[in-house]
């Protein structure tokens, strides 16, 4: 798999490596609450919400688990965004 470096917004000047990414999921489940506090427990967890409420995560290939203060459907609308033109730009 080739990596195109491209980049994913995820609020306040933030960016994820969009092939990077496995999955944007909402915080609020019992078990994403767990798979945060392990996350930080085993030096994982990048915290880039500054300071505002969690309101999803980003889970990538790393294992690495991304907290944002962006909605999940905006991320992903982001994430689908970036790919629809990578795909794009690639037909042409």
């Amino acid at each position: 798999m080739e990596r195109t470096g491209k980049l994913v917004n995820i609020g306040f000047g933030n960016f994820v490596v969009a092939d990077r990414i496995i999955a944007i999921v909402n915080p609020n489940s019992a078990p994403m609450k767990r798979l945060r506090e392990e996350a930080k427990e085993a030096h994982r967890l990048i915290d880039a919400t500054q300071g505002r409420k969690t309101r999803s995560i980003i889970i990538t290939d790393s294992n690495h688990v991304i907290l944002t203060a962006i909605q999940t459907e905006t991320i992903a609308q982001r994430f689908l965004s970036d790919v629809t033109k990578l795909k794009d730009e690639e037909n042409e």
